[in-house]
């Protein structure tokens, strides 16, 4: 499944252990300098957190000159997920990598057993003492597939391309009609990957910061992924940022808050009822003056007033766009994988009124219904970034097509 977060050279840094806290150093001076951020004229100016501690500071001149500290340099977070190989060999480099990589494989597995087991089941029941492919058996198949959440649409457009392969003698028994099942899912969910942004590769590295906008409803899970975000982009060597730039909802703050102080990331953040562009313009800000890499931005999770979403998403990229080349790079839409159908009208919402380029599935591992996954990289074509596993602040992986697949028939 490779680095979760692939802009810096692999040479400088490799994965290593999962949710394990970083070894006790020896009482030195504090390694954390002061944030420093804009002030609007109007108030005392944003607050940000480094942890728990929130400081207010104008941008001097003499911080926009100093340099960023190497990777190498950078102290180690609490949680941290990876630790810097700089003086191991190439070869134990890419054991230790390869080795994180088939331990993520294998949670990722296990986050889809349900789905697999509601599949495997009803194939199962479907096949069973079937010798031969009739329309029946393909009848029943479809009842089967759309009862994970993989869609009427897309079912149907499998089953086709099931009859097309019977029809040129292509398949001609059980085995090979379920290869063509798993052949033509794994098609749907890479063909997905040609729209939108499948990467942040795409940006080059001197872009920065790079900026990621997060969309969603209230409820999806958008804060725990901004938190478990901020703190896997982090664990692989790089500076982030959060804004906190849902002004609407009181609560969505306080939650940022204890994720920033979790995960020791910084949060810009101001008072309830602020214009967003404001808080975002303030945030970016503060990010070039950190030389920060990544900064993610939290945005209202609300849906019944649509022409005002609208407005402020539109304000809100026009700012970035002014202030970082080509920003916002990616913009996420969070979707519950447990609303199964109902997530997916949500997303054909946003689409109308966010210039969504990816989305990450949370809650993977609580439903049946996994197949889902497919249904929205069939009908929004849109590449699916992330996948939530867990609860664990670890417990976000970049979703693999090919990883998801093998798990639904493994």
């Amino acid at each position: 499944m490779g680095l979760f977060w692939k802009r810096k050279s692999k040479d400088q840094f490799v994965s290593l252990g999962l949710n394990r806290p970083a070894e006790p150093e020896a009482e030195t001076a504090p390694t954390t300098q002061p944030i420093a951020t804009t002030a609007p004229p109007q108030d005392s100016g944003p607050a940000v957190r480094e942890g728990s501690t929130a400081v207010q500071q104008p941008i001097l001149p003499e911080d926009r000159a100093t340099p960023k500290p190497s990777v190498a340099e950078r102290p180690r977070a609490p949680f941290a997920t990876s630790v810097l190989g700089l003086n191991l060999s190439m070869e134990e480099l890419q054991a230790q990598e390869a080795a994180l990589e088939q331990e993520f494989s294998a949670r990722f597995r296990r986050a889809v057993a349900a789905t697999r087991d509601s599949l495997s089941e009803k194939l199962d029941t479907v096949f069973q003492g079937r010798k031969q492919i009739d329309e029946d058996l393909l009848g029943e198949l479809e009842e089967a597939l759309i009862a994970t959440d993989i869609g009427v649409n897309t079912t149907l457009e499998i089953l086709e391309t099931v009859r097309r392969g019977i029809a040129r003698k292509q398949i001609g028994d059980i085995d090979a009609l379920k290869k063509a099942i798993r052949d033509e899912l794994l098609r749907i969910l890479i063909a997905s990957e040609a729209a939108g942004v499948a990467s942040e590769a795409t940006v080059p590295d001197d872009v920065v910061p790079y900026v990621v906008m997060i969309v969603g409803v209230n409820g999806v899970g958008k804060t725990t992924t901004i938190g478990k975000l901020a703190q896997r982009i982090k664990a692989e060597g790089n500076d982030v940022l959060i804004c906190a730039a849902d002004t609407f909802r009181a609560a969505a703050s306080d939650q940022l808050a204890i994720w920033a102080e979790r995960t020791g990331v910084p949060l810009i953040q101001q008072k309830q009822g602020t214009d967003p562009a404001a808080v975002l313009f303030d945030s970016l800000k503060a990010a070039k003056a950190r030389n920060a890499d990544v900064l993610i931005v939290d945005t209202a999770g609300r849906l019944h007033t649509k022409s005002n979403l609208m407005s402020e998403l539109e304000k809100m990229k026009r700012v970035a766009g002014r202030e970082v080349e080509g920003a916002p790079h990616e913009t996420l839409l969070v979707l519950d994988a447990v609303t199964g159908q109902n997530g997916l009208e949500q997303a054909r919402q946003f689409l109308k009124v966010a210039n969504v380029t990816g989305i990450v599935l949370t809650k993977l591992d609580g439903t049946a219904k996994g197949g889902i996954a497919v249904a929205i990289a069939k009908e929004l074509n849109l590449p699916i970034r992330y996948a939530g596993i867990g609860e664990k602040v670890d417990d976000l992986v970049v979703f693999d097509p090919r990883e998801y697949v093998n798990g639904l028939f493994a």
